[in-house]
């Protein structure tokens, strides 16, 4: 079958290349159903991590190998102890980009309705971590929260936030996506910081907490000012270490929280909003293009990351 996988290449760089004979996982057994891949999605900070050897990368012995956890499957077949699961279901899954899947009727994805697009369910997985960050917050309404970062995780949780009521401020150096982000309009200040302009709009702007989804290196201590006193700062993204001023923290006396990936309950909640409208993922899909093209979005994404926001493999297209 085929697949996306992490090589690596003869110079021991690393690439990420469709194969067309990954083994097949089977037939389901027990509670499982197989499905056949109709899109999967572009992990942007996970497979990019995998590629550059970072922090939660495989190691190259265990190369080649896939990595992602987003995928939009139709169920194919069922296993004998299947009760609530029918063959033509359209799941989302946090599965990796295979043309075919066993998933447990258990496991961690939803049924997929007509309300949703099956191209933004297959972001449904970078989405549900930026649901995480909102909930782990503890956002309430008229909270300040500010968002580092307006990638599309930043950008989804912007949404989410100010659903929950948070009066949201998004910033990035990147002015395409910040005109994303000021079309769709859920942030009530989208803020340009690629021209030294942190301390003239973030410095001690007092924000109940602040989610940093960019990851930039040394900027901890900006960020720990910019929160209130016993304010939230969340790091997520892929990084070796979190390094600040300690006494700074302390004056502060911040909260520091971090994400492990996301739980069924965010995904369903998450579900919930994007039908209903309230969070919409179709203006952040940048690419939709077919698998087969997939080896130069790897190349722009190790090369030029900023060049990508959204993108969905097309699996039913073989051009």
């Amino acid at each position: 079958m085929r697949a996306l996988l992490t090589r690596l290449r003869d110079d021991r760089k690393r690439e990420k290349v469709l194969v067309e004979d990954f083994p097949d996982p089977g037939s389901p057994s027990g509670n499982q159903v197989r499905t056949g891949t109709v899109y999967s999605g572009l992990t942007n900070g996970t497979e990019r991590n995998d590629l550059l050897r970072g922090n939660y990368a495989h190691a190259d012995e265990e190369l080649p190998a896939g990595c992602g956890y987003q995928n939009v499957g139709e169920i194919i077949e069922i296993g004998a102890d299947v009760r609530h699961l029918s063959i033509g279901d359209l799941l989302y899954m946090s599965r990796d980009h295979m043309e075919f899947c066993l998933e447990p009727e258990d496991g961690l994805h939803v049924m997929l309705l007509g309300e949703v697009e099956p191209t933004d369910a297959a972001l449904f997985g970078m989405a549900s971590v930026a649901m995480r960050s909102c909930r782990h917050a503890e956002l309430h309404i008229g909270d300040k929260f500010l968002i580092v970062g307006a990638g599309f995780i930043g950008q989804v949780a912007a949404q989410i936030a100010n659903v929950m009521g948070a009066r949201v401020t998004l910033c990035d150096i990147d002015d395409r996506r910040l005109t994303t982000a000021r079309q769709i309009g859920a942030a009530e200040d989208v803020i340009d910081v690629s021209d030294n302009s942190w301390d003239q709009h973030i410095r001690n702007a007092d924000f109940s907490a602040v989610l940093d989804v960019a990851g930039v290196p040394g900027m901890e201590d900006r960020i720990i000012d910019a929160v209130q006193k016993r304010g939230t700062v969340l790091f997520i993204a892929g990084r070796d270490k979190v390094e600040y001023t300690f006494n700074l923290g302390q004056d502060h006396e911040i909260m520091i929280k971090q994400n492990n990936h996301f739980d069924k309950s965010d995904l369903d909640n998450l579900f919930r909003l994007v039908r209903r409208g309230l969070v919409r993922i179709t203006p952040l899909i940048q690419d939709t293009l077919p698998v087969s093209q997939a080896k130069r979005v790897y190349d722009t994404l190790v090369d030029e990351p900023t060049k990508l926001l959204g993108t969905v493999f097309d699996w039913s297209k073989t051009q």
